[in-house]
């Protein structure tokens, strides 16, 4: 009889669980992955990343339709309604699809799926849904949910205060929408309902949208989601919210302190960040404590101090993106297997999937000149054939290299597909790029990615087009 039901055991099955449990099976390791939601792929898939890209994809078009930007391009529509129903829909098809692919490729890869939560009740034991599963190793992957904010109660099913998910169930528009919070997940959510016809206000307590991104491209992301419409109350603190038989009183007073005021809102959306699931896993019965910020703490090969017991994703410290807990998922799986699996931290890609979007790769601005000389090239996407053609003439591209040696330490985006663009800056920075080898790679006329090339230009000397 084998000692353990289980080579590997994964809890958790979003980005970063699903994939280590594939991995650890293709590498020939009898797997199991633990999962309490209805369908495979966590946040992401579900509540997250894929069905708020269907409603931002659907509502750009919407917004080009209805707004003038089709018939710049000679489209004219002469009647046109927005059917919110079918709207919705095609993102639950979406993430239909998607969920049950993962379904699909745990069953081609042999990966058992236990239905329900797990605790440990000991070293290389669990419990799910009453039954004791064993293993020799065990993955955390729990991923994240959503801070609450104190004296805001969400209730999604209300559809008055409501989180991400919430926001992205709405059956219909509302008349105005306040976000609580300028980062990703706020302004993307803002974006849809804004495009589709709300009135939107973004409370910051913070001065000024997008923290932690590099300080010219949040300036000029708050210029241009201000040029969209948006209305910001930024440095400003929500303090409490009445809910009434229409909306919401929201209370608002200066973060730095100062009077108080309320905002009338239809619906509002509580974006204020995320927190590590780490609640209900029995840490304690295994002697796994966690850090300051409620993470796991884990070395290079993400185990932590408990032998046979392994941590990824939002659990860990690091950004709390699905990508990052995808390739962390991998390398955990080979590194299980004896293989050397790394993750490189250095160069884990961010986006926000805004019109434009909005990506960064590395280090930002402030962050490259604390740690050294550094010379930056921009190039204006207003110069860039394709962009100027399309009319999309918002954002820049802007490259930081270390001075002496010229090799890239950050690439930063604003571009209507910033997302797609930033793939090329990760690869080239996780070679170990210069700004030369940038600069003297050919790229394909006409294309957003050669504003790239032209802002890798402008490190050390001139773009062409400008």
């Amino acid at each position: 009889m084998a000692e353990f039901d289980y080579d590997v055991l994964v809890i958790g099955a979003g980005p970063g669980g699903y994939v280590a449990a594939i991995r650890a099976a293709q590498l020939g390791l009898k797997t199991a992955c633990a999962e309490s939601r209805e369908t495979l792929g966590g946040t992401c898939l579900n509540v997250g990343c894929i069905p708020s890209k269907a409603l931002l994809h659907a509502s750009e078009l919407y917004d080009e339709a209805a707004n003038g930007g089709l018939a710049k391009l000679g489209v004219k529509i002469d009647k046109m309604s927005l059917d919110l129903p079918t709207l919705q829909g095609q993102r639950v098809d979406a993430v239909k699809g998607l969920t049950g692919g993962v379904e699909f490729l745990f069953k081609k890869n042999k990966v058992t799926w236990l239905k329900g939560l797990a605790s440990f009740t000991g070293a290389n034991t669990v419990e799910v849904n009453g039954e004791k599963v064993t293993a020799k190793n065990i993955i955390i992957a729990t991923g994240s949910s959503v801070t609450p904010l104190p004296g805001v109660a969400v209730d999604n099913a209300g559809g008055k205060i409501v989180d991400s998910t919430g926001a992205l169930e709405l059956d219909k528009v509302p008349g105005h929408l306040v976000v609580v919070g300028g980062g990703v997940i706020g302004l993307e959510l803002g974006s849809v309902w804004k495009r589709l016809g709300a009135k939107v206000t973004v409370v910051e307590y913070l001065d000024q949208i997008l923290p932690g991104m590099d300080g010219e491209v949040r300036k000029e992301a708050n210029k241009i989601f201000k040029k969209q419409g948006f209305e910001y109350k930024l440095g400003t603190k929500v303090t409490g919210a009445q809910v009434g038989k229409k909306g919401v009183t929201l209370t608002v007073e200066p973060a730095a302190g100062g009077d108080a005021e309320t905002i009338e809102a239809d619906v509002v959306l509580v974006s204020i960040g995320r927190r590590p699931n780490t609640e209900g896993l029995g840490l304690d019965k295994i002697g796994l404590e966690l850090n300051a910020r409620s993470q796991i703490e884990t070395d290079h090969d993400f185990a932590t101090k408990v032998p046979g017991v392994w941590a990824i994703g939002d659990v860990i410290p690091g950004p709390m993106l699905a990508h990052k807990a995808e390739d962390e998922g991998i390398a955990v799986a080979e590194n299980i297997a004896g293989l050397t699996g790394i993750v490189n931290h250095d160069v884990i890609p961010s986006v926000v999937y805004t019109k434009p979007e909005i990506a960064g790769v590395g280090l930002t601005e402030e962050a490259a000149k604390e740690k050294g000389a550094i010379k930056v090239g921009k190039f204006p996407m207003l110069a860039n054939s394709r962009a100027k053609t399309n009319h999309e003439p918002d954002g820049f591209v802007k490259i930081i290299a270390d001075a002496e040696t010229d090799k890239v330490l950050g690439v930063w985006i604003i571009a209507t597909v910033a997302g797609t663009m930033i793939a090329q800056a990760a690869q080239a920075m996780e070679f170990g790029a210069s700004s030369e080898d940038i600069a003297y790679t050919c790229h394909a006329h006409p294309t957003h990615s050669e504003a790239i090339k032209e802002a890798a230009m402008a490190v050390t000397g001139k773009p062409i087009h400008m």
